[in-house]
């Protein structure tokens, strides 16, 4: 039994009630008239450091990895797609899949959304793929892309593995990543995408599976080997070129008329080295600040080309119109000549290792001499006309040759005093399987070629004659005009 003392009475207890309710009133009324005069993102703040303290924190800590760091590619990223490859389990739900017709294997890559775990030293990792849409900051603005993806990876383990996930186990994703890639790597030839990306633009690839080889090459034994030995100096001159501070770079100028080979020793370079092709089209760049965000995307080890240089540079300004609600708002774009030499010799080339930029042209006397000195184009080569070497490797090349044939004496004979690229020769060696009625057809046209030579020659001769004769009959009469005032004057002289 308790006594009444022990429990309030009825009264008292509605009247503590009361009272609580309406101090709470009160706070409400402070805490509304209190919102107006604090700014609200001093007001979230606040919320924020009380959820911080009042809420029990999470012994998970996940690492957020973006496909890019500002306007370059982040390795930590494209080395966790490469590793995450070998990870999948029978629990994964969605993969994407692809295979084109020179590749062994197929090549799977994370669907978004889709979760990895992974294991190292006895820690459990969870990786999962995010999908975003970014937004547009200026709609006005024609060069930004729409609807742009963003993508990024979590990584999220026990907080209490923080350095070891971090100093040991990053690293790790790191080398097995270019393990793997060196296992398998297929060469690219990377191109110009306009639909999206950094900027507006960005970098799409597909094999490269152009055949070239320096054996195949119809170039000079001695040219070929000069090339072959830069190349293969440049590749182990890492150390020489951090020591006298430059950038670990080089670059080439080939040219020559067009159906040279230029292309071709491009592919060639390519497939010695085990290089990434990047075909760079000035004429879809628009400003030099999109050509340096191309050029930071670019991988090592790469070959980027930016052929027909000469046309190229012929950039008149440019002005990109676009609408919005007040009328017509123009923009001036343009890529500068002094912007392409920043790009490739400037504090940007600096951005990336063992890179070489080839330059290409059928017209060098056009180029800029800017562009011609060394640390630009540090090698030119002069991709000729056939000759008598080039001729017989296209003939084992097309019809298996690698003799001697009836027919050879008289197609070198022609070769010597005939200008015909090795393309037109080995177009026509393409038309029949049978050696005799293609090297029959290379006879036919080397002497075409030559008569077309001769007639251009005699057409040229001609034409130098007549303007030799009319200098000289300007001659003759002005000699005669001297010669009369030359009279005059001394008649004159006489006279007086």
């Amino acid at each position: 039994m308790f006594s009444g003392k022990e429990f309030p009475s009825s009264s008292s207890f509605l009247a503590a009630y009361a009272s609580m309710a309406g101090s709470i009133m009160m706070a409400q009324s402070i805490a509304n008239q209190l919102s107006h005069l604090i700014p609200h993102h001093v007001r979230s703040y606040l919320s924020s450091t009380l959820r911080y303290f009042f809420k029990p924190q999470s012994p998970i800590l996940t690492l957020v990895i973006d496909e890019s760091t500002g306007i370059a590619r982040n390795q930590v990223y494209d080395a966790s797609e490469t590793y995450l490859c070998t990870k999948v389990s029978p629990n994964t739900e969605r993969l994407k899949i692809s295979k084109t017709p020179t590749e062994k294997n197929l090549t799977i890559k994370l669907e978004k959304g889709e979760k990895i775990v992974d294991n190292y030293e006895g820690v459990e990792l969870q990786w999962r793929l995010v999908f975003a849409e970014a937004e547009k900051n200026d709609s006005h603005n024609p060069f930004q892309p729409r609807n742009v993806e963003k993508r990024w990876f979590e990584l999220s383990f026990h907080r209490d593995h923080k350095e070891t996930i971090l100093g040991s186990y990053i690293p790790y994703i790191l080398e097995k990543a270019k393990s793997i890639k060196e296992e398998v790597r297929v060469l690219k030839m990377h191109t110009l995408n306009n639909s999206q990306g950094y900027g507006g633009i960005k970098w799409e690839s597909i094999n490269l599976e152009h055949p070239a080889t320096f054996e195949t090459l119809a170039m000079e034994p001695d040219l070929k080997n000069i090339v072959i030995e830069d190349l293969n100096r440049f590749v182990k001159r890492k150390d020489f070129y951090k020591r006298v501070g430059r950038a670990w770079k080089r670059g080439y100028l080939l040219y020559g008329p067009p159906g040279t080979g230029k292309s071709s020793l491009v592919a060639a370079m390519a497939n010695h080295l085990k290089f990434d092709v990047y075909d760079l089209q000035l004429a879809n760049i628009m400003r030099d600040s999109d050509l340096r965000r191309l050029f930071l995307a670019t991988g090592n080890r790469s070959i980027l080309v930016i052929e027909d240089i000469d046309c190229s540079l012929d950039l008149p300004d440019r002005r990109q119109v676009s609408k919005d609600g007040d009328g017509r708002k123009q923009h001036d774009v343009q890529l500068t000549l002094s912007g392409l030499l920043n790009f490739i010799d400037g504090l940007w080339s600096s951005c990336g290792d063992e890179r070489i930029i080839i330059f290409t042209t059928n017209h060098r006397d056009r180029l800029d001499p800017a562009l011609l000195r060394p640390g630009r184009m540090d090698m030119h080569i002069h991709m000729s006309y056939c000759t008598t070497h080039g001729f017989r490797v296209l003939a084992s090349n097309y019809l298996g040759i690698n003799g001697y044939h009836t027919l050879f004496g008289e197609i070198e004979d022609l070769i010597k005093t005939t200008e015909v690229t090795p393309a037109q020769v080995a177009e026509e060696l393409m038309k029949s399987e049978d050696s005799n009625i293609a090297l029959e057809g290379v006879v036919k046209l080397l002497k075409r070629k030559k008569l077309e030579g001769d007639e251009l020659f005699d057409e040229g001769a001609k034409k130098v004659g007549i303007q030799e004769a009319k200098r000289q009959k300007v001659e003759n009469k002005r000699r005669v005009s001297v010669r009369i005032n030359s009279g005059k004057k001394t008649n004159k002289r006489r006279c007086s």
